[in-house]
């Protein structure tokens, strides 16, 4: 990479160092984006410990934590441009760091569709959770396999294209996931609105088979839910939409060597998706939702369930 664009700082290169990025990091935004992210760790710590939703500290609280890592990587270069740790460490970090976010979008998903009813998806809650989920992991490993590659061979080009492709293979295969994934939650949702299942209830059910063959109420916080699942869905559908674009232009293309569209359609997202999590919580949406209780003949009747353990602790002491 021999372009400089988007300098904010001009240190003087020996001709035998390389320009790895093709611009200078800017320093504020990076300290701009380590801040966000760091915040929105923060918050979403406190919140899993809250409301008590482990889940989350696997998704949202290692994809913050993974994304401090990168850009405060991308920080260190603008201290030091031309040193290859940092530049390694931004490569690897940054491609795979919003890949545990996807992980919850899926998650959360499924529990959508647990209160609001199974029978209405071509897959179980569980089975939507397993399936994507496996996708996401491998999408994660050959990211970051083909980001190692890539970073440790700086001066190899070949080995340098050969860890892009496998880079670019990963976010492939992870938007392709995506996409079929948003296929199938829309589906879900059309055939919850206009009430048209997959599956009809089998007579004999038991009560709880019944409960759990039941159609859910939307609540108010349930839409919130929703809305939050969407926006996330967008924002990191655009991120990896334009990490494809930037890979297939490759190393030595404009795009990459480009800081402001990093800026925007890579960082800029995945603050999006995460400050979105963090006010539109499953923690308290998903605190009481209201369901059916299935009476003997099979008609259901409007009930509170506690989805919480913090709720459910609270109504017990009452």
């Amino acid at each position: 990479m021999t372009s400089m664009v988007n300098s904010t700082a001009s240190p003087i290169q020996d001709p035998e160092q390389e320009d790895l990025y093709g611009y200078f990091p800017t320093r504020y935004v990076c300290f701009i984006f380590v801040t966000l992210f760091g915040v929105s760790t923060a918050i979403h710590l406190a919140e899993a410990i809250y409301w008590r939703v482990s889940w989350l500290f696997a998704t949202a609280c290692f994809a913050g934590v993974s994304e401090v890592i990168g850009w405060s990587a991308r920080l260190w270069s603008s201290y030091s441009p031309f040193a290859q740790d940092p530049y390694i460490m931004q490569l690897c970090v940054t491609i795979i760091a919003p890949s545990p976010l996807v992980a919850a979008l899926f998650i959360l998903f499924g529990r959508i569709s647990e209160r609001l009813g199974a029978q209405y998806g071509r897959l179980s809650p569980m089975w939507y959770s397993v399936i994507f989920l496996t996708c996401d992991i491998i999408s994660l490993v050959t990211q970051g396999v083909g980001g190692g590659i890539a970073g440790s061979s700086i001066g190899n080009e070949s080995e340098v294209n050969l860890g892009g492709n496998i880079m670019l293979a990963g976010i492939i295969f992870q938007l392709t996931s995506i996409t079929i994934f948003v296929i199938l939650m829309m589906e879900y949702f059309i055939r919850y609105f206009m009430d048209k299942p997959l599956r009809q209830p089998k007579k004999g059910l038991s009560s709880e088979e019944a409960f759990a063959s039941a159609r859910g109420v939307l609540t108010k916080k349930l839409q919130l839910l929703i809305v939050s699942l969407l926006a996330m869905t967008l924002f990191l559908v655009i991120r990896s939409v334009y990490r494809m674009i930037e890979l297939i232009d490759g190393f030595e293309g404009e795009i990459i060597q480009t800081e402001i569209w990093f800026n925007i359609f890579d960082g800029a997202m995945v603050v999006c998706a995460i400050y979105t999590l963090n006010v539109l919580h499953p923690g308290w949406l998903l605190e009481t939702v209201p369901l059916h209780d299935i009476s003997p003949g099979g008609s259901p009747r409007a009930s509170l369930v506690s989805l919480n353990p913090k709720a459910k602790g609270s109504e017990e002491e009452q």
